[in-house]
This record gives structure tokens, C-alpha cells and sequence, in this order.
């Protein structure tokens, strides 16, 4: 399957997944306040993993009828899996549980260096395992390159967290980011996997525009990690060693720097951002 026919895949089962699961996310439990003061689904993320999982079983019974001719197609499928429910399951924890608590990476490791665990720290470590679980492939390398790549992996699911605080931004860093990956480099079949994740997550982004939902950290964990195992399958080494020192950089960065201050000083990022959302007055 191509990378176009599986985000195409992706996007309608997302469509779908949406559409068929608002009456259940709109439930007090699963609802935050946003900056308006209106009361939105805040794990509507979650659709991104029920579809992107769905999306990898349609793929999965299209190779059991010969419509695809990837002998290693499996081994991808079942990677992306492992980082949709792993990186899903911790943020989607994150949003039940974690409001109030610490931010930040030094908010979350003085609250550990205090021996009270938030779930933030749960998310910074157990996204640097499900990273290694990840990346641990027969072709991943000695066990230093296993490492990076997880750490990756991790930090691309963190950085989406920072961005997620404006209706549709992360969908759209996302968006950008795939599509020139994909550009780049010439659309690999690894990519096919991701891009039913990505695809799935595209689904949301009108919702998400006309602030009917919240994408969560279950939907932003998800998204950022995808990006990151799609660097790890489609890039040489050097260069994602170069991808993880500024993604490092950026998570490091957001501890002293406003993104949404940078962007709004930015005008090309600031139209962009800004492009397809409710006016701030709007009610």
C-alpha cells in the first residue's frame, strides 16, 4: 500500500472513528475547560488510536489477500501498533489524572526528587521505554544507536505536547512535518505504516479548528511519537542524529521560551497557525 492510499485509509477511518465516538468521549470524566470556558471531550485523541489500530487491521487482511507484496510489512505494522497503545495509554493517563500537577521537565523532576511521582514523570520514562520497545527492530543497530533513536522517539512525542496549546496547531506541525518527511524522502514503503496513524489524526483537524474537541496528550503523544518512528525508518543515522539535538533543543528551549509567544512574533507562523480558527472574540 502506498503512503497516499494509507494516509487515505487513515483519514476515513478517523472520519469515521470521530463521528461515531463523540457521544461516548462527551462525558464529564473525559471533559476539560478550554481557554474560551467551554467544556470540550480533552482525550478526543483517543479516536487516533482506535483508528489508527483499525486502520492497521484493514492494512494487516489486505496483505493476507495478496494485495500487498511486502514480506516486512508486518514487522513495521507491529511496531507502529506498540507505539500507538503504549504512548496512547500514557497520555490518556495523563489527561485523566494529571491535571494540577507540576509541568515542565524541571517541574516534574523536583516533584520526583521530592519521592512524589506525577504522571508527567510516568510519561517522560515510560515513553523512553516504549521508544526502546520500538526501535529494538532486527535492523536497529548497536545498542547506543537503539538508544538515540528511542530517545527520539520520546522527546518527538513530548515536543507534539508542547505545541498542543492552540486549537489544531499540533495537527498541523504534524501535517507539515509528514508531508515534507514523505517529500524528502521519496515515500518509502515504512512510511505507509505512519501515514495511517497521521491520517487518522488529519480527521480531527476541522474538529479541532472549531474547538469541538481537545486532540489531549493521548492525541498529541500518539501524533509526536509517529513522526519520530518515521524518522527512525525513513532517515540515515547522521541525519537523525542531527533531527534528535534539535528536537532536543526545543524541549529544552519550552522550558524557558513561549512557543506561542515565538509563533504569534512570527508572521508567516503566525498566519499559518491562525489560518482555519475561530476568531479569538467568537464566542
Amino acid at each position: 500500500m502506498s503512503v497516499l492510499a494509507a494516509f487515505a485509509v487513515g483519514l476515513l477511518l478517523g472520519g469515521a472513528g470521530w463521528w461515531s465516538t463523540r457521544p461516548v468521549l462527551a462525558v464529564s470524566a473525559l471533559e476539560r475547560t478550554n481557554y474560551r470556558d467551554h467544556r470540550l471531550p480533552t482525550a478526543a485523541g483517543l479516536v487516533v488510536v482506535l483508528a489508527a489500530v483499525a486502520a492497521q487491521g484493514v492494512v494487516a487482511l489486505a496483505d493476507a489477500a495478496g494485495w500487498s507484496f511486502r514480506p516486512d510489512g508486518a514487522a513495521v505494522r507491529a511496531q507502529v501498533l506498540v507505539l500507538v497503545l503504549g504512548l496512547g495509554f500514557l497520555g490518556l493517563l495523563d489527561d485523566l489524572a494529571g491535571a494540577g500537577q507540576s509541568g515542565g521537565f524541571r517541574g516534574h523532576l523536583t516533584a520526583l526528587g521530592r519521592g512524589r511521582l506525577t504522571t508527567g514523570s510516568l510519561k517522560l520514562f515510560g515513553g523512553a521505554a516504549v521508544g526502546v520497545v520500538v526501535v529494538a527492530g532486527p535492523r536497529a543497530g548497536s545498542i547506543g544507536r537503539i538508544l538515540l533513536d528511542a530517545a527520539l522517539v520520546a522527546l518527538c512525542a513530548n515536543l507534539a505536547n508542547l505545541f498542543d496549546r492552540a486549537p489544531g496547531r499540533t495537527l498541523k506541525v504534524a501535517l507539515v512535518g509528514f508531508a515534507v518527511l514523505v517529500v524528502a524522502t521519496g515515500a518509502p514503503d515504512d512510511l505507509a505504516a505512519i501515514a495511517l496513524v497521521v491520517g487518522a489524526a488529519a480527521a480531527l483537524l476541522i474538529p479541532d479548528l472549531r474547538e469541538e474537541l481537545m486532540l489531549g496528550d493521548v492525541g498529541a503523544n500518539v501524533v509526536g511519537g509517529a513522526l519520530g518512528l518515521a524518522l527512525v525508518l525513513a532517515t540515515a543515522p547522521a541525519l537523525r542524529t542531527g533531527a534528535l539535538v534539535v528536537v532536543a533543543l526545543l524541549n529544552l528551549a519550552s522550558e524557558w521560551v513561549s512557543f506561542s509567544r515565538v509563533i504569534d512574533a512570527t508572521p508567516p507562523l503566525r498566519a499559518l497557525d491562525r489560518l482555519g480558527r475561530r476568531p479569538s472574540g467568537t464566542l
